[in-house]
């Protein structure tokens, strides 16, 4: 969609994506208009048609691409390599303050939650979205462990769950122990078993 746009033409449609995103993690996707979305970025309705051909679906899968990447780099540098017990515990802290600073507006269950459901194209990001985390997971479950490849991905679809889950009742909520409890206990079988003294 950027191929061949100006610099001030690509920062005009990122400030329109990152505001319809605070607006959908707000309201919710299927709250925020078009209308909601004009006000928010003083914007015409023919600039946003100009960005956004499709309109309100064109938006949000802007909006489902934007906040998948921000969830993917809310956890760098320690998704890019969990391969010590040492990353997976700065993977989990890194994890949990991101989503206690969100609180209840977290681009997590926006996507899930809502932007998933938007369109056919939304759900697509949604689905890549996850297949990336998992991916990056599986890996770091290899590094630590000498677990068969069904056992790895089920560990890693485990720890994942366990995000989605904590942040879900987060959001219902207000709390971060449930996320602090689901991912303590998903992580604690990497840790590596130390010698005991006869």
């Amino acid at each position: 969609m950027n191929k061949g746009m100006t610099a001030k033409g690509r920062a005009t449609r990122h400030r329109i994506i990152v505001a319809a995103a605070m607006l959908t993690r707000e309201k919710g996707a299927a709250e925020t208009t078009l209308d909601d979305v004009r006000a928010a970025t003083a914007t015409s309705k023919s600039q946003l048609f100009h960005y956004f051909p499709e309109g309100r679906a064109d938006i949000l899968a802007a909006v489902a691409e934007y906040e998948a990447g921000q969830v993917l780099e809310a956890q760098q540098p320690y998704l890019g390599d969990l391969s010590t017990w040492e990353s997976w515990q700065g993977w989990r802290q890194a994890v949990l303050d991101h989503y206690t600073e969100l609180g209840q507006k977290c681009p997590l269950g926006s996507l899930t939650a809502e932007l998933g459901k938007s369109s056919p194209q939304a759900r697509s990001i949604v689905t890549s979205l996850y297949d990336e985390w998992e991916a990056a997971l599986v890996r770091g479950v290899k590094a630590v462990t000498s677990d068969e490849e069904e056992a790895v991905r089920r560990r890693a679809r485990s720890i994942l769950a366990a995000v989605q889950g904590g942040v879900v009742m987060l959001q219902g909520t207000g709390r971060t122990d449930y996320l602090d409890a689901a991912l303590t206990a998903a992580i604690s079988p990497l840790q590596p078993v130390t010698a005991g003294t006869a």
